[in-house]
C-alpha cells in the first residue's frame, strides 16, 4: 500500500520534473537532472517511475491534472457566462508568464511520437473546448452572446490561443504580451458580438 508520505513524495517529484522539463525540454532533460533538482537519487526516481519515458508521461499527466483543477474552478464558478469566459481566457492566455506553456508546447511535439502523451494532451484540449463551448452556449441562451456556431467559435479561439502561445515562446520578441491579450479579446469579441472591453 502506498503511504501518505510516498504519495506526497511522488507529487513532489512530478512537480520538480515538470519544472525541469519546462526549462530544458523533453529532449534535453535527463533523469539525473530531475534527481539533482529534487535532491534525491536516480535510484529513487526509477523506484517510483521505472523508466524515463514513464516519468515524463506521468509528469505531463501531473501538469494536466493541475490544469483540469483550474478548469473545474472556472466551470463551477457562479459568475455570468461573460465572467466565466473572461476567467477561462485569462487562464489559457499565453500572455501570462508561465512555465506551463513551455511544457505544453514541448509535449505537443513529443505527442507525435508518444501515445501516452498524445492521449493526455488530447484529453486536456477536449476538456478545455467542452468548457468553452458550454460557456458560449449558456451566454447565447441568456442573451449575453450572439454566436450561430459555438463549436466552430471554440475551435477558432483555441486555435488562435495555441498559435499565439507557440509564437510568444518560440519568438518572444515578436509580440508583446499586451498585444497577445488584445488579439485574443478582439477575436472573442467579434465571434460573440460583445465589446472587447467586457472580456
Amino acid at each position: 500500500m502506498t503511504t501518505g508520505f510516498s504519495r506526497l513524495r511522488r507529487e513532489d517529484l512530478l512537480k520538480t520534473a515538470c519544472e525541469v522539463i519546462a526549462e530544458q525540454g523533453f529532449g534535453h532533460t535527463r533523469t539525473l537532472d530531475i534527481a539533482r533538482a529534487a535532491g534525491v537519487s536516480q535510484a529513487l526516481l526509477f523506484y517510483h517511475f521505472e523508466t524515463k519515458e514513464r516519468l515524463f508521461a506521468q509528469a505531463f499527466s501531473y501538469a494536466a491534472r493541475q490544469h483540469l483543477h483550474a478548469l473545474a474552478d472556472v466551470e463551477q464558478s457562479a459568475g455570468t457566462p461573460t465572467e466565466r469566459l473572461r476567467s477561462l481566457l485569462r487562464l489559457c492566455s499565453p500572455a501570462i508568464p508561465t512555465e506551463g506553456w513551455r511544457l505544453w508546447i514541448d509535449a505537443w511535439s513529443e505527442a507525435m511520437r508518444s501515445e501516452e502523451l498524445e492521449e493526455t494532451s488530447r484529453r486536456i484540449d477536449a476538456r478545455g473546448r467542452t468548457l468553452m463551448r458550454g460557456i458560449i452556449e449558456a451566454g447565447v441562451a441568456c442573451g449575453e452572446f450572439e454566436c450561430p456556431d459555438p463549436d466552430a467559435t471554440t475551435w477558432r479561439l483555441f486555435a488562435l490561443i495555441d498559435g499565439l502561445a507557440v509564437q510568444t515562446h518560440a519568438h518572444p520578441k515578436v509580440l508583446s504580451r499586451r498585444r497577445v491579450n488584445v488579439l485574443i479579446r478582439s477575436a472573442a469579441s467579434r465571434e460573440l458580438g460583445v465589446p472587447a472591453d467586457r472580456l
